[in-house]
């Protein structure tokens, strides 16, 4: 869950890209934290020297502007990250692209999932799994998919607090669960 601080950032910025003159799809606003998100996280360097308060913020806003220039990012991606930097809040700056993906993904209309399988899926496995929640949901979703060998077989599928369980281990649990009640009868 994302701090009312990096919410605020974000909400702010889904806001603006949502709007219908946008001059940035969202998707590409989502390509675009993510980069800036990788840059921060590569370099410990300009992590550190953002995060210093010796260093004036003009300095800060030239090094930031020179590599997001580089990446070649949108106006509105850079004027964001400026305002990031300007308010010193680039410490907290995955979390606000965290919030932002899931704040727009819910304003378009997305849910996230998170699937565990015994084994690798295959795409044509994973766009099988997804029609199905999709039916059953609903909604339209955005799957996060793990290997979780303890499942013996099949996929488990959070939704919020939803779990869906198609797990091998989860039908024997449930076997388990009828005879143990019937053998009480």
């Amino acid at each position: 869950m994302a701090s009312a601080l990096a919410s605020r950032y974000a909400r702010a910025l889904v806001d603006i890209v949502l709007e219908p003159a946008s001059p940035l799809k969202p998707e590409d606003a989502v390509a675009q934290l993510r980069a800036v998100d990788q840059m921060l996280s590569q370099s410990p360097e300009l992590r550190v020297a953002l995060l210093t308060p010796a260093i004036p913020t003009s300095r800060k806003r030239a090094v930031m502007g020179k590599l997001l220039d580089e990446a070649g990012l949108s106006r509105l991606v850079r004027n964001f990250v400026f305002v990031i930097v300007d308010h010193r809040r680039i410490g907290v700056f995955s979390e606000i692209r965290e919030a932002f993906e899931l704040i727009l993904d819910e304003r378009l209309g997305f849910a996230h999932a998170e699937v565990a399988s015994a084994a690798e899926l295959d795409d044509r496995r994973r766009a099988t799994v997804e029609s199905e929640l999709s039916r059953l949901t609903g909604k339209r979703l955005r799957l996060r998919f793990q290997v979780n060998p303890e499942l013996l077989g099949g996929v488990t599928a959070r939704i919020g607090s939803t779990l869906y369980d198609g797990s091998l281990r989860g039908q024997l649990e449930e076997l388990r669960r009828e005879l143990t009640e019937q053998s009480v009868e």
